[in-house]
């Protein structure tokens, strides 16, 4: 595909390595590429707001990037403007809360502009550590605010302790980290996201691009007209693309749209 109307990308080992805090010039030479063929520029994450990187925020002031996909879909702005938002219902939180309490696992909520925790337990502080440091800890949030979907500090063998949720009262998980799950509704995703915020556009889906290394990418890339996984990416990813571009540490997202003749 070399005439998308808008293009997609993931964050965390796409655009940026969280680890090492590295965001490569040719991300901006990309971006601004782009907005000078009239394509536009979008992120696609599972972060909230306010967990984004201080380089991605200046790079979204910088290169103007249109439009925001948070929390795996849930919420949307486009042009600083909320678009689209999916809030967890109390009583799914509730149902959730229950179990976790009674397996002692601890989990958080995710607003976009904040996370709560249930607890600062040296799990949650290090799974958060490249996240979002500086965190609430208040069990009773998602009475306060709109919850857009929770995260549960378990490893892959404790994962188990989940499948009455994911089995019978409509929720998923996916891993982003050794000790840490997105929890939120099966219908949630980037893809469902993207799909309503394009529609809303007057943009088809085969207009649509993405780029994305991950298991919460995996929708998204096989839904958009055209779907990009990084060299670096899950080899699920990469069999949900329909092209592998170079990795994040070798300039991927500007050398897979020069290859593709995007730009």
């Amino acid at each position: 595909m070399n005439n998308p109307e808008i293009i997609f990308f993931d964050i965390d080992d796409t655009l940026y390595r969280k680890y090492t805090d590295t965001l490569r010039p040719s991300v901006a030479q990309a971006m601004r590429a782009l907005k000078a063929k009239g394509i536009l520029t979008a992120i696609a994450t599972g972060r909230p707001e306010i967990a984004f990187p201080a380089k991605v925020k200046a790079l979204i002031q910088e290169c103007g990037i249109d439009m925001l996909v948070t929390i795996n879909g849930q919420y949307i702005s486009f042009r600083g403007e909320p678009l689209q938002s999916y809030p967890l219902d109390i009583a799914d939180i509730e149902t959730a809360i229950n179990l976790l309490e009674q397996q002692k696992i601890d989990y958080a909520f995710v607003n976009n502009q904040e996370i709560a925790v249930s607890s600062n337990s040296p799990r949650v502080v290090e799974g958060l550590s490249h996240i979002l440091p500086n965190f609430l800890m208040d069990k009773e949030y998602f009475r306060k605010q709109p919850v857009y979907q929770m995260l549960v500090f378990v490893d892959k063998e404790e994962e188990k302790i989940l499948q009455p949720l994911t089995r019978q009262h409509g929720f998923k998980s996916v891993r982003w980290h050794e000790y840490a799950v997105d929890l939120l509704r099966k219908e949630g995703s980037k893809a469902r996201g993207i799909a309503h915020a394009v529609e809303k556009l007057g943009i088809d889906m085969s207009k649509v691009m993405a780029f994305g290394d991950s298991f919460n990418d995996l929708e998204m890339l096989s839904t958009v007209g055209f779907g990009v996984a990084m060299g670096n990416g899950e080899e699920a990813a990469k069999a949900a693309a329909q092209f592998v571009c170079p990795s994040v540490d070798e300039d991927g997202v500007l050398r897979g749209l020069q290859e593709l003749g995007v730009i």
